[in-house]
């Protein structure tokens, strides 16, 4: 006797796949299942939450108009337009742009290999929560990231906790059955010393690392051209420079005229 079909695949990031069944519920549990059956648990409850001590820090980095690439359910994007910032979040997920947009912060349904408002004139990029993963091919990613950022603009990457390089196929599945979820797309895993490889061959420098609440992190800049700049520094006074200013626009500058 024949064993029964598999449950088709939903197109990974639709409107009834995990994904997007967790965010509008606000929790998981979730996983990405590779081919082998091992399971990466993604963290649905936090990113549903309003940003953390952890994440704030990080925006504290963040110079002038920021994108956030991969902005799933938008808790940076709303806590940058919360503080007034410049800020657009991207992402493929319907659902993920649903609940940015409800909690105040503007985004776009779209790939970050998509054309994107401000091509070329972003301050700050962010790949926060796995996102040096998306396309599965970090080198191609990074590029992108270079286009998207003004020269000497800022890339905010958050690393997989232990060196690591690998790239795979995956799919999005849910608890209720491992084995069934949306359909495989490419994905990588990185560890700092594997991103600052793929970043220096993309034309990125490395600036700072620093580890935070059991996550870690990396700061690179595109090259400018005094390449002058050193450091990815929080701010430590209210003083504003002149190249400060130039960073931070003013918080009514519309996303579309970046």
């Amino acid at each position: 006797m024949s064993a029964p079909p598999a449950p088709p695949a939903t197109a990974p990031w639709a409107a009834a796949d995990p994904y997007a069944v967790a965010l509008r519920a606000g929790r998981g549990p979730l996983f990405l299942r590779r081919a082998d059956g091992w399971l990466l648990p993604l963290e649905v409850e936090r990113w549903c939450a309003r940003a953390d001590a952890v994440d704030r820090a990080v925006l504290d980095r963040c110079e002038g108009a920021v994108l956030d690439v991969g902005c799933g359910p938008g808790r940076l994007v709303a806590e940058l337009a919360a503080r007034g910032r410049t800020v657009l979040g991207v992402d493929v997920s319907e659902a993920a742009v649903d609940r940015t947009e409800r909690h105040g912060g503007p985004a776009l349904r779209r790939s970050v290999f998509d054309p994107l408002p401000g091509e070329g004139r972003w301050d700050s990029v962010l790949l926060m929560d796995g996102n040096v993963g998306i396309g599965g091919e970090p080198h191609a990613l990074l590029t992108r990231v270079g286009q998207l950022l003004t020269p000497g603009g800022l890339l905010v990457a958050e690393t997989a906790p232990m060196d690591v390089d690998e790239r795979t196929e995956v799919q999005v599945v849910g608890v209720t059955d491992v084995h069934v979820g949306g359909r495989p797309f490419p994905w990588a895993r990185l560890g700092t010393e594997a991103l600052l490889r793929y970043a220096e061959r993309a034309g990125l420098r490395p600036v700072a690392q620093w580890s935070s609440g059991g996550r870690r992190f990396a700061a690179l800049r595109t090259r400018s051209a005094d390449d002058a700049s050193t450091s990815a520094e929080p701010p430590k006074s209210t003083a504003v420079t002149s190249s400060q200013r130039d960073r931070n626009p003013s918080a009514d500058r519309p996303v579309a005229d970046l």
